[in-house]
């Protein structure tokens, strides 16, 4: 058995009551039960399975994740597969990674309002990108393309962005043409994409206030006021709305690997925690105003708690959308239909095989579940606890 690694779970154990003191009564449905599923992940709590290798036959007990999409444990399994499915769907093209940023003056407003405005934010990033391409005076093609939700800095604080995966390309407008960008370095101009992106969330937005879909209360009380709140959103108009993109990327592999690592995140993952004593949190964390320079900082435990819950999305909130020729309704006739418009020179189809436990006896066999909540028959007999495994 190797060392425990310090986790998130570990930091919500030791101190979640006492941030439930301070904060329990402003806490969401969904935050409380972050708090509880998390802490409780890989322990007793949420009982035992049994695993056995498809090479050796080795078994072991292992105890139940919480499958909370917020818990950085979980969810490895389902983003391989995910990824797996994603593998069959990549064109043979050069991929874009477009980023579109809230104004932080909106940060407040989204913490109240999560569902609208995080809807409302996935909205006029997928119109405006998608108007922008159509336009023939900039691509004059209809795109496709992925987009992530995410809410966080590396210091934990709220900032929401949607990271996009965008193939550099798509559609003619009668759909028998593949028409690619006129510049290599991106096929859209981000300035006007930016007060594109502007123009549609504010619209949106105002269109929100004016139908009472928005709450405002504590220091946001006064916006309720529509006077108040027309003076709120005419700075926002004037100011630069920050979207930036990054040079085309190609090869599946690669486009595989920005899927990984923008997917499936969650707000802090277990391996940038460095240590809790006397009540505080120290993580590392990437500093990109600094040329992305590795730094280390201290958070108090309570408030550790608060910035990570800070990031749990509503209840069935859709945090990964698809959008134009890659649309859910569409996706696998229109991968397959680009595909034949494409030179057969760079067509393919690249695989990826699904990751199991390695069976730690001889390294050669995958672990599987064999059997839910039951002990092995001579633990039961012997009355011994489930032996804890290393859950880092």
């Amino acid at each position: 058995m190797t060392e425990h690694r310090l986790e998130v779970a570990d930091v919500f154990r030791q101190h979640g009551q006492e941030f439930l003191d301070r904060w329990g009564d402003v806490l969401s449905p969904e935050q409380r039960k972050a708090l509880r599923d998390i802490g409780a992940c890989r322990t007793a709590a949420l009982g035992t399975h049994v695993e056995q290798c498809d090479h050796c036959g080795h078994q072991e007990i292992a105890y139940r994740s919480c499958r909370n999409r917020h818990c950085p444990k979980c969810h490895s399994r389902t983003r391989d597969e995910w990824l797996r499915d994603r593998a069959a769907e990549i064109l043979p093209v050069p991929y874009c990674h477009v980023v579109f940023t809230l104004p932080h003056q909106l940060a407040p407003l989204a913490l109240q309002n999560p569902r609208v405005i995080y809807g409302i934010l996935f909205r006029a990033v997928a119109e405006s990108l998608l108007e922008m391409a159509a336009d023939p005076k900039r691509l004059g093609a209809r795109i496709g393309f992925l987009a992530v939700l995410h809410t966080w800095t590396q210091r934990l604080e709220h900032h929401p962005h949607i990271h996009c995966v965008v193939p550099a390309g798509g559609l003619s407008p009668d759909g028998q043409r593949w028409i690619s960008p006129r510049k290599r370095k991106f096929f859209l101009p981000v300035k006007p994409l930016g007060h594109l992106f502007r123009g549609k969330f504010l619209a949106f937005l105002e269109e929100a206030f004016a139908r009472n879909r928005l709450e405002c209360y504590g220091r946001l009380r006064e916006l309720a006021h529509p006077v108040r709140f027309a003076d709120f959103v005419s700075p926002l108009r004037e100011q630069e709305w920050v979207v930036y993109a990054k040079p085309p990327f190609g090869g599946p592999q690669q486009v595989l690997q920005y899927l990984a690592r923008y997917t499936h995140r969650v707000a802090i993952s277990n391996g940038r925690l460095l240590g809790l004593e006397s009540g505080q949190v120290r993580f590392r964390w990437r500093d990109s105003q600094n040329q992305n320079q590795i730094k280390e900082m201290s958070l108090d435990a309570v408030e550790f708690i608060r910035r990570f819950l800070l990031h749990v999305l509503p209840s069935g909130f859709v945090k990964i959308r698809h959008f134009g020729f890659l649309s859910n309704r569409n996706r696998k006739t229109m991968v397959q239909h680009c595909c034949e418009l494409l030179p057969p020179s760079a067509t393919g189809t690249f695989v990826m095989e699904p990751r199991l436990p390695l069976c730690p006896a001889c390294r050669v066999g995958h672990l599987h579940v064999i059997d839910w909540g039951h002990r092995p028959m001579d633990e039961v007999a012997q009355h011994r606890p489930v032996p804890a495994l290393d859950s880092s």
